[in-house]
């Protein structure tokens, strides 16, 4: 028996599997958005919002999620988070406008990310919670806010013992310049506490980014200050592969392909971010996340219910509700996880001269790949006419006239040689995999961005911006 093929069969929300299982649905939404588009589907988001909320509201009296809005431009995401009742992130001046736009009080938005001169002198008038990341930012807070204005803020912190420096944040080790520069101007800042942001999954760091923002608040009350939020950030993980013994065996043949044995599997000289050396492959590869198997509310709750040895082993939720804290959270790849989907239609197939099958499609690769990461997941294939049954397999071209535009680096087995007109879905590239780095280079314009509704027994598609859900809030949320 001839062993399988390597594949990376990716995991799919129950929703949109049956939205794909559904072809005239399909084809009635490309024949409305045309192709390339992105697919969202609000009532996933919904879903993983509740998930959250199941995790912290037994745990924690007091909370907010707080939806990262740069993980993607979706208005239907920020309609479905303000429909939820959370708050939400924004990060430009642009998503804020779109936040207030959607009906979102000032009240309930946090501002995150550098903000430049401009960009501070307008939160000072509009009642946001700002996220300071350094102390030019505080500076300029103080400075630019009239006695009684009461601007509200939050201190970012970064520089924990044991984590990789951070270009954000004020380092752990300046906080007491920070906390004294807030007490000296109250009248003009109302400090709430503090922020922090970690991009791993290691709970062990963050327990300690934890322990130092409590010994913090101390400090704060020290300073005559009354912190009242305790930012755990975002960062929880994805859950991109449906199966993890078939993505260990991928990564097993890559490996030994990048070693000459085998079927060659990578494009050119690309090694992933392995070092290939003395016959042996080293390093950990730039796809390492998708290799995840921990979904996001496992992982909030191993993290609140995580012990602080200075505080007699209790659980972190816990400690921070016997300090009065709000536990606030920045969800962004957790909220839109399985929740969108993006279709391109094949434009043709060729064969290179060493025999390499290319499979040209009508996006380039910065539309479904977040900067320079390469996707183990597989697309999936949707023929619209018969073909000859047998897996090939292929690379994925993009439409750009670059050679560097190859949507995938890995080679890909298609269950048959795709033709014209084929459709192509990449599964789960909301979270930054169809915005960070998307450009209009040749002047291609960006792909169309399209909700998807199950109502009724029945799919619905709209204009991303036209998306307008039923409010359903619940949860001992922090409004």
């Amino acid at each position: 028996m001839t062993a399988p093929h390597p594949a990376l069969p990716a995991k799919i929300h129950p929703l949109v599997r049956a939205f794909l299982d559904s072809r005239d649905d399909v084809d009635r939404a490309v024949r409305r958005a045309g192709t390339p588009t992105h697919l969202v589907f609000p009532q996933v988001f919904a879903e993983n919002v509740a998930r959250l909320r199941d995790v912290l509201t037994p745990r924690s009296p007091r909370y907010r999620i707080c939806y990262a809005h740069k993980v993607n431009r979706s208005r239907a995401f920020v309609a479905a988070a303000h429909a939820a009742g959370i708050g939400i992130d924004v990060a430009s001046p642009w998503e804020l406008h779109g936040a207030l736009a959607a009906g979102f009080a000032p009240s309930r938005i946090e501002v995150t990310g550098p903000k430049g001169e401009a960009f501070l002198r307008e939160l000072v008038r509009c009642g946001v919670t700002v996220n300071v990341d350094n102390m030019w930012e505080l500076t300029r807070l103080t400075e630019l806010a009239e006695d009684g204005a009461q601007v509200p803020v939050l201190l970012r912190i970064s520089g924990f013992a044991s984590t990789p420096v951070s270009r954000f944040g004020i380092p752990v080790d300046h906080a007491a310049d920070a906390l004294n520069l807030a007490a000296t101007h109250r009248g003009r800042i109302t400090f709430r506490g503090f922020a922090f942001h970690l991009d791993s999954g290691e709970i062990a760091e963050r327990v300690r980014a934890i322990d130092a923002c409590l010994t913090l608040v101390e400090s704060a009350y020290a300073a005559g200050l009354s912190p009242t939020v305790l930012n755990i950030g975002g960062g929880l993980r994805q859950v991109f592969t449906a199966d993890a013994d078939r993505f260990d065996a991928y990564v097993h043949a890559l490996r030994d392909s990048l070693l000459g044995r085998g079927e060659r599997m990578s494009w050119a000289d690309n090694t992933f971010g392995y070092h290939v050396d003395d016959a042996a492959v080293h390093g950990t590869p730039v796809f390492h996340k998708y290799a995840n198997t921990v979904p996001a509310d496992r992982m909030l709750a191993d993290l609140l219910d995580a012990p602080l040895d200075r505080h007699a082993g209790r659980p972190v939720a816990a400690v921070a509700a016997d300090n009065l804290l709000d536990l606030w959270l920045e969800p962004g790849k957790a909220l839109v996880d399985h929740a969108g989907i993006t279709v391109a239609r094949v434009e043709f197939t060729k064969e290179l001269a060493d025999g390499t099958v290319l499979v040209h499609v009508d996006l380039s690769r910065d539309a479904v790949t977040p900067a320079d990461q390469e996707v183990m997941v597989d697309p999936l294939l949707l023929a619209t006419a018969p073909a000859d049954p047998g897996p090939v397999g292929v690379f994925l071209a993009g439409r750009l006239c670059l050679e560097r535009d190859l949507i995938t680096q890995r080679k890909v087995w298609l269950p048959h040689r795709p033709g014209p007109g084929d459709l192509l879905v990449f599964p789960n590239t909301a979270a930054y995999h169809s915005d960070l780095s998307a450009a209009s280079a040749s002047r291609w314009p960006a792909a169309a961005k399209f909700a998807v509704v199950h109502r009724g027994g029945e799919f619905e598609i709209c204009p991303d911006d036209e998306y307008s859900p039923v409010a359903a809030r619940n949860g001992a949320e922090v409004m």
